[in-house]
């Protein structure tokens, strides 16, 4: 797989007089919102684990890329910011990256985050 290097600078969010091209309608910070948000449901981290993207060190640098949505201008635009940042912040460990491969563990993660939700 080639590398694909992400822009150093995340992009700025959509607004209607922005003239950032679009992808299928979509502007690319729309795109990295999308996907990231996806990133907080354990369950498809253990399928992007099963086709073995989390090896992958272009992908592996996408993630550390989207660390933008951890600093405060973008976390505001999460919806579930507690799985999402956590997830986030795991796959930057390799071992994590290793582990989240077994359903067992995907599905203890995605336990102690429903809990973690009921109470907020």
């Amino acid at each position: 797989m080639a590398e694909v290097k992400p822009s150093s600078t995340p992009p700025p969010p959509a607004t209607q007089a922005s003239t950032e091209p679009l992808y299928a309608g979509f502007t690319r910070f729309e795109l990295e919102l999308e996907f990231v948000q996806s990133l907080g449901n354990a369950f498809y981290l253990n399928h992007l684990a099963s086709q073995h993207l989390l090896q992958d060190p272009a992908f592996v640098s996408y993630l550390d890329y989207l660390q933008y949505f951890t600093t405060q201008e973008f976390v505001s635009y999460l919806d579930y910011p507690g799985p999402t940042l956590k997830a986030l912040e795991l796959l930057q460990q390799e071992r994590f990256r290793q582990d989240i491969l077994s359903p067992e563990v995907a599905v203890a993660l995605a336990n102690t985050w429903a809990e973690e939700s009921k109470r907020t």
